[in-house]
């Protein structure tokens, strides 16, 4: 394959992946009110009743982390042909993406296994509230926030030191590397409370999380597919 039509390819991918992180998004908010996430009978019955719309929101971010594994590689690939004297930035940063791929497949694997348990015709509520529990520092939580935060941090590095992108897709990076990193300690901060702001399951470290990363996602990826009518 040339090098255009790699370019371009990884950057359809990295586009595909940020679509179908935009299709998660009604998924979470079409249920309606899922209750507190301590009051384990509550929780239990409202993941039996969402069982169809969280086992399709787990598909999609299946194949959204597919997706994005191309842009990974393709984004190593890129910097490496650049300037050969980055690739250990280059292949530091595609292992912080399959870290991130993969701790967040394991928080989908434990939330698909609490929506199972749910459906059992004997629930458990401890069963289902355990595994719910599992998720939180790993799925929107500190340990995923670590492991982009890291990602950011070293692929923005790499865009701003080898000018294999724009350098303010670089800068987007690095604002995203910081807000992962404000994001991490909200693990300290009391029990999970998905109505609070700053608490382990709280709305604001997943949006400061979450935004600026996906924005990232977009600007690479469009800027991928552009170059890759123009360069040789």
């Amino acid at each position: 394959m040339d090098k255009n039509r790699f370019i371009k390819w990884t950057g359809i991918f990295g586009l595909i992946g940020g679509l179908l992180l935009l299709l998660e998004i009604p998924l979470w908010i079409i249920p309606g009110d899922a209750g507190p996430i301590y009051d384990a009978a509550v929780h239990a019955e409202y993941l039996n009743r969402i069982s169809l719309i969280a086992f399709t929101k787990i598909l999609l971010d299946i194949l959204m982390y597919m997706c994005w594994m191309v842009l990974f590689v393709g984004l190593r690939q890129l910097i490496i042909i650049k300037n050969n004297e980055f690739e250990w930035i280059a292949t530091l940063s595609f292992g912080a993406g399959i870290v991130w791929w993969s701790v967040s497949l394991v928080a989908d694997g434990l939330e698909g296994a609490a929506v199972l348990l749910s459906m059992e015709k004997i629930i458990n509520p401890d069963s289902v509230k355990t595994l719910v529990y599992g998720t939180l520092l790993i799925y929107n939580g500190s340990i995923a926030f670590a492991v982009t935060g890291l990602y950011m941090a070293t692929i923005g590095y790499a865009i701003l030191v080898t000018n294999v992108l724009p350098k303010w897709i670089g800068w987007i990076s690095w604002f995203s590397f910081i807000t992962c990193i404000l994001a991490i300690p909200a693990m300290y901060n009391g029990r999970a409370d998905t109505y609070g702001f700053y608490n382990v399951a709280g709305w604001g470290p997943t949006i400061a999380a979450n935004i600026p990363p996906l924005i990232w996602m977009f600007a690479v990826s469009i800027k991928m597919i552009q170059i890759s009518k123009t360069r040789l």
